[in-house]
């Protein structure tokens, strides 16, 4: 795939076009967090709307000081909460009834329902300080831990396409988790991983060094780094054919093997290349100073702990080191 028109990257100035949306990823407009409704409404509005994210219900009334003084506070907090709650408001001189069965006898008073049904609520003008507060509470943690655990499994996704071969399927999943989370280490390393498969190094490349120093940090940005040197090693190794003459001639190469490993490495071939670095562990333990584990270590960092090469092989270390 060419480096033109594709989805990868959200840094180093790549378009990025997303397939899926994660909780506040694609909030509405301000405009859409706050209206007014009626006794007719207030099933729709309020109970079924509060089945997809907290619900506000603000009751006042036109003569009421406090509610004059809280309504620009409230409207403030809901806007920049950007979607974690809504707001509706309730004049209960037209419309007395629903404040009535909710046993409400001062105003202002705000109510805010979840899952169809009243959760938590205050009474009084409150200062911006303590609405954010009362919103955060509601539309935080709980909206929170439903984004990371769809983002979790929309990460699982992708790297099942990313086995697969389905660079570009995986990548549109990784871009769609970081517009709702963009330092997202996985997601990032995720798109790289999947530059890397289709041979856009530089860009790979460029992504890293725009990289702020948070995410530069993380393993899985690390483990990309590695993997990027790792493919620039490779290309100086030599040919792999040749490699494997050389050995058929002298299987006690040590030197053209642990190259070979690493050639393998980069071309995916992982069981053989972890196989032939354990081949030199068993003949030669002090060969480059005990290079082939360290080089297999270093592979299990690129490649996971839970990639089925890095078990397989781990379980074979394991055996050669405790028999």
């Amino acid at each position: 795939m060419s480096d033109t028109g594709n989805p990868y990257g959200g840094y180093g100035g790549a378009q990025m076009t997303a397939q899926a949306s994660f909780g506040t990823a694609a909030p509405p407009q301000p405009g859409g967090l706050i209206k007014e409704t009626t006794t007719q409404a207030f099933t729709k509005d309020v109970i079924e709307e509060s089945r997809r994210q907290p619900v506000l219900v603000d009751f006042w009334a036109p003569w009421c000081g406090p509610c004059r003084q809280l309504t620009p506070v409230i409207e403030k907090v809901v806007n920049e909460a950007k979607g974690k709650v809504k707001l509706v408001k309730m004049n209960i001189d037209d419309h007395p009834a629903i404040a009535g069965q909710l046993g409400i006898q001062s105003i202002p008073a705000v109510i805010a329902f979840s899952n169809g049904r009243p959760v938590d609520g205050f009474m009084g003008a409150l200062p911006e300080s303590q609405v954010r507060q009362f919103i955060d509470k509601l539309g935080g943690p709980e909206g929170g831990a439903d984004q990371a655990a769809e983002i979790a499994a929309v990460l699982e996704e992708a790297k099942g396409l990313y086995d697969e071969g389905d660079f570009d399927g995986a990548a549109q999943l990784y871009a769609a988790v970081m517009q709702a989370d963009p330092e997202n280490a996985a997601a990032v390393a995720g798109i790289a991983n999947c530059m890397i498969a289709l041979d856009q190094h530089e860009r790979v490349r460029q992504i890293l060094e725009g990289l702020p120093e948070t995410l530069t940090k993380t393993p899985e940005i690390q483990a990309v780094a590695t993997r990027l040197a790792q493919i620039e090693e490779a290309r100086k190794l030599g040919d792999p054919v040749a490699l494997e003459h050389q050995l058929s001639l002298d299987p006690d190469d040590h030197a053209a093997r642990l190259k070979l490993a690493k050639i393998r490495n980069v071309e995916g071939r992982r069981d053989e290349a972890a196989d032939h670095l354990l081949l030199i562990m068993k003949k030669d333990r002090t060969f480059d100073d005990d290079g082939a584990r360290r080089q297999l270590l270093e592979f299990f960092d690129v490649w996971g702990f839970k990639d089925p090469a890095t078990i397989q092989a781990r379980r074979k270390l394991s055996a050669l080191l405790f028999s």
